[in-house]
């Protein structure tokens, strides 16, 4: 038998339910007060016409509703804009229905729903999420009717009734003209996201506030990266005079921890006036996606972080192919002219090399970002302290840089932290941390009980090591830890030294 429902979910929809009766049971005269005003507000000839639809991308609701605000205000046309009601739980209304009279559900005249958008980073804009424009202009009267993306269609939906096929067709265009012009992703950074059926989400983020001087990277490195990214937008038109492409292709390599994020985001925030996309994890999928928008808004940047992770994972869609493929047709349909940047970012170099080896073209150069040397480790502890009371010899820094060899940059942020705690685990105010602190959280972070820990900062791991998806193969050895490298010999991590 059965279970039933318990008392209080009875309940709930015992109201529900008779809230759905009230609402089919309200007078509302002969005919649906929608539909009556849709039919009366269009002439005749109106009235016969096609309804014409538009789908757009859930992402472009606030550029719409921005090119219509602009659209509205044209000098010779007035617009009057009414809301809808649907009943509870109803899904799926067009233009057509209102236009015909029939096949409705109980409708009702309202103030107009808004959905409060992003259209900046800290501003927002009010769109309509279900609404009539009630439009009079040259052509005539006609009506439009926008529908956001809801529980029951995921789509952005534009309808025009009452002009012919042509003129609606030239509405559309015009809308399209203006959220190009218009649109409020340009020269943006952007983080992209999915939506739980997989439709993309553009977030505005703040800049990164990352300047040269706290990128710690080999100077021949670092120059090779910023005259690939930052050096074609510098010198844009000499490049296109010579007949060399823009469309470029950046990919960083090597092990976890090493900078590679830490080396985007400097770019990123040194490429003002670009609109910048940023993808991660599981929002790679929409790579597709993201690079069509990308090139509507040149110059862009397109940043793919971490795609090994992805590398066999496959696209969303019925045709679906690994999501590798996908980047590198994206990375193909750009026009060479295109100020448009591809940047990649990997720990397994491996799994994409044979791919891009195969296509040739569309990643230019690649990069290697390494375990950071000795000069470089003293310049991370230097620049991780920079707020930090410090109180260390050039011995005590000394044997900090000998005792962390092969460790990465954010194993030696991580020994930073900790020092910082070792010294309010002595004096709740904190006012130095000397180099016993820094010595005693060296000695923890180098326990064999911290293994785990040390493999989470991508100290003693080989990008070969790790499988399709990041998974690590390490583990505890005798005296420290063993990370086992490409030929099987193992990195020791112990108490006294790297």
């Amino acid at each position: 038998m059965a279970e039933q429902a318990p008392d209080h979910q009875a309940r709930e929809f015992a109201a529900a339910f008779r809230s759905f009766l009230e609402w089919v049971h309200a007078p509302t005269g002969d005919e649906n007060e929608v539909s009556a005003l849709v039919r009366g507000f269009l002439e005749a000839e109106g009235a016969r016409q096609s309804v014409v639809t538009r789908e757009l991308a859930p992402f472009e609701h606030v550029n719409l509703q921005t090119a219509v605000n602009a659209w509205s205000a044209a000098a010779g046309r007035t617009v009057e804009v009414r809301g809808i009601a649907l009943p509870p739980h109803y899904g799926g209304l067009t233009l057509q229905q209102l236009v015909a009279g029939e096949s409705l559900p109980p409708l009702r005249l309202t103030a107009p729903a808004l959905a409060d958008l992003p259209n900046g980073p800290g501003t927002t804009l009010a769109c309509l999420r279900l609404g009539l424009l009630l439009v009079t202009d040259q052509h005539g009267r006609y009506v439009v009717m926008i529908q956001a993306p809801n529980e029951h269609d995921p789509a952005l939906q534009i309808e025009i009734a009452g002009l012919p096929v042509e003129l609606a067709q030239g509405l559309l265009a015009e809308l399209d003209r203006l959220r190009a012009e218009l649109n409020v992703y340009r020269g943006h950074l952007l983080e992209v996201s999915l939506n739980p059926m997989g439709g993309v989400i553009l977030s505005f983020a703040g800049p990164p506030g990352i300047g040269r001087d706290a990128v710690v990277l080999p100077a021949s490195v670092l120059g090779r990266v910023e005259r690939h990214a930052l050096g074609v937008a510098s010198h844009r038109d000499a490049l296109l005079a010579a007949g060399q492409h823009l469309k470029r292709g950046l990919l960083l390599y090597g092990p976890p921890g090493t900078g590679k994020t830490h080396t985007t985001r400097y770019l990123l925030g040194q490429m003002n006036g670009y609109t910048r996309l940023v993808l991660t994890g599981r929002s790679l999928v929409a790579v597709g996606a993201v690079t069509d928008l990308a090139r509507a808004l040149l110059p862009a940047v397109v940043v793919l972080e971490d795609v090994d992770l992805v590398a066999e994972e496959r696209s969303l869609g019925p045709s679906s192919s690994p999501v590798l493929f996908d980047l590198l047709d994206a990375m193909d349909g750009a026009a060479p002219d295109a100020d448009l940047l591809f940047l990649l970012t990997t720990n397994r170099a491996d799994l994409l090399e044979p791919a891009l080896a195969a296509r040739p073209g569309r990643v230019d150069v690649a990069v290697e970002i390494a375990l950071p040397d000795a000069p470089a480790r003293r310049r991370l502890l230097t620049l991780y302290g920079h707020n930090v009371p410090l109180e260390l010899s050039d011995e005590d820094v000394d044997l900090a840089v000998e005792r962390t060899d092969g460790t990465t940059a954010s194993f030696l942020k991580e020994l930073i932290r900790r020092a910082v705690l070792e010294s309010l685990h002595d004096d709740p105010v904190l006012t130095a941390v000397t180099g016993a602190h820094l010595a005693r959280a060296l000695d923890d972070l180098l326990d064999a009980a911290q293994a785990v820990t040390r493999t989470l900062h991508g100290v003693g791991v080989d990008p070969a090591d790790l499988p399709a998806g990041g998974a690590l193969q390490a583990g505890p050895g005798r005296g420290g830890w063993v990370a086992y490298g490409r030929a099987g010999m193992p990195r020791r991590f112990g108490r006294y030294g790297g």
